[in-house]
């Protein structure tokens, strides 16, 4: 069970709107008694914050709004002393464009050393070198006065890493061992499959951003990359582990990157792009078990983060009753709970937090709003600060009278930690009772999954004597056999209501 904190949005210690590393260490007991067993970490280098800290300044210091090299230290020993593993997010794709080395480089003549290290080329006119769009609208080449251009795959402020220069590949290297001298477990890998470009830049056409060895994403190169970074994790003490974000055409190519001696897991998507269905969740599953099946390595389920519409509004707005969002969230986490391999929550979600969708114009600060010129709303709306005591902004986020970065519904007050701690019916409550049961059961259960039964609405697997029945649709269903041992709702007697589901012991 791991758990995404997005450090901007989790607590502020300082009063200052941010959240930050000591706001974090002051809340871990929060994770502890949720039960999960890692939390990891969102960028919190130095950084401009174009894009939420993705945009990397300094790969070996903390951003000042975030705190110091020392506040990191006590979060790791404060984290391990509670049980927690601590994993950080890596961004090796891109820099910041405040980064020593693109100021470097752009202090320097087309063709030196410095923009060896990026991606520059020339094109006659005012045409980019080729048709690669940016994943945040817009092209993905940005042009300089003196007339060359250097490639962004997101943000201009991002600009792309060339990874077939030797320099970059040590740099990382060195990178990865700095933050493993300091204690951490692992790293989740930003944009895992982008490193290595097709060397002829070829137009992309009609063919999809993220064909597997297509001009930008998954090329064969990016594997010896992993071997070098595996063994180096391999070489330190304890389960040091690695995560990849990695962005497929389907998942039989995740399991590329899931060679004994390459990632430990990859991201597995899929479940939090499904719609709200029987057929639709039950596919997702049977092809992530088979795809990951081969390499040994454990399946990774998801049904929220920092770049998604959180899923409670996603089942909300797909509904025709008011409210079927509640019901229908709690139902999906029992059944991501109960599968085989690693669950990946993200911050708030224990909470029943919706996403945010009337954020005045003027706090949105994704660039995706940018970059659209307003025409996509972006993901501000599932970066809100955490709710956590009081009645009114900023419900304990940060210290009475702090202004958070973004600014939080009234509507939260009775979303808070505080307000839901001590309510048996709560979603808090219900993530505690279910992280609990799942931490009792799983050393019996076996790894693989058998569908009991799957027609019209309902879905029911079972992994040895546990049994999850999930009713995705309206209307109550009958109740596979066996003793009910957590349920996402009421139960009508012998029937399992619309939305809902359940874990029984057979």
């Amino acid at each position: 069970m791991v758990y995404e904190v997005y450090v901007r949005s989790f607590a502020d210690s300082d009063g200052d709107g941010d959240g930050d590393l000591k706001g974090i260490t002051a809340r871990l007991g929060h994770l502890r008694d949720l039960g999960v067993d890692a939390l990891w970490l969102t960028p919190f280098y130095r950084s401009p914050l174009a894009d939420g800290g993705y945009d990397v300044a300094d790969y070996r210091d903390v951003d000042p709004r975030f705190g110091t090299l020392d506040d990191f230290d006590a979060l790791v020993a404060a984290a391990h002393e509670q049980g927690l593993r601590l994993i950080v997010d890596i961004v090796p794709n891109h820099t910041s464009d405040q980064h020593a080395w693109f100021q470097e480089a752009l202090a320097s003549p087309p063709g030196s050393p410095a923009r060896e290290r990026y991606i520059f080329r020339d094109s006659p006119g005012d045409r980019p070198p080729n048709d690669w769009p940016s994943a945040f609208g817009g092209p993905a080449w940005t042009r300089l006065p003196d007339g060359q251009w250097y490639l962004h795959l997101y943000a201009s402020e991002q600009p792309d890493l060339n990874w077939r220069n030797p320099e970059v590949r040590a740099e990382f290297e060195s990178i990865v061992r700095f933050w493993l001298d300091r204690g951490v477990d692992g790293f989740r890998i930003d944009v895992a499959a982008g490193l290595f470009k097709d060397e002829s830049f070829t137009d992309l056409g009609d063919r999809g951003r993220r064909v597997v060895n297509g001009p930008i994403y998954s090329r064969p190169e990016v594997h010896e990359v992993y071997r070098d970074w595996r063994r180096i994790l391999d070489s330190y003490p304890g389960d040091r582990m690695a995560i990849g974000e990695v962005w497929t055409d389907g998942p039989e190519e995740l399991a590329q990157y899931l060679r004994p001696d390459e990632l430990h897991q990859v991201f597995q998507f899929d479940l939090q792009l499904a719609p709200w269905s029987a057929p639709a969740f039950r596919d997702v599953v049977t092809a992530a078990l088979a795809a990951v099946a081969p390499t040994g390595s454990a399946p990774t389920w998801v049904l929220s983060s920092h770049d998604s519409v959180r899923h409670l509004t996603r089942y909300e707005q797909s509904g025709d009753l008011p409210g079927v969002g509640y019901a229908r969230a709690r139902a999906a986490l029992l059944f991501l709970l109960a599968l085989p391999g690693s669950a990946y929550l993200y911050q708030g979600e224990e909470l029943g937090l919706p996403e945010v969708t009337d954020l005045p114009d003027d706090a949105r600060r994704d660039p995706v709003w940018f970059r659209s010129e307003g025409a996509e709303k972006g993901r501000d709306g599932c970066r809100v600060p955490l709710p956590w005591s009081g009645k009114s902004e900023p419900y304990g986020f940060g210290r009475e009278g702090t202004r958070p970065w973004l600014p939080q519904p009234e509507r939260w007050a009775s979303l808070s930690v505080e307000e839901q701690k001590s309510d048996p019916t709560s979603m808090l409550s219900f993530y505690r009772m279910a992280l609990e049961l799942r931490r009792e059961l799983l050393p019996e259960l076996p790894d693989e999954l058998e569908w009991l039964e799957s027609s019209g609405t309902m879905v029911v697997y079972g992994r040895g004597d546990l049994v999850c029945a999930v009713n995705f649709g309206e209307n109550p269903v009958r109740l596979p056999k066996g003793r009910p041992l957590l349920t996402s709702v009421p139960l009508y007697g012998d029937l399992l209501p619309g939305n809902a589901a359940v874990w029984l012991k057979v």
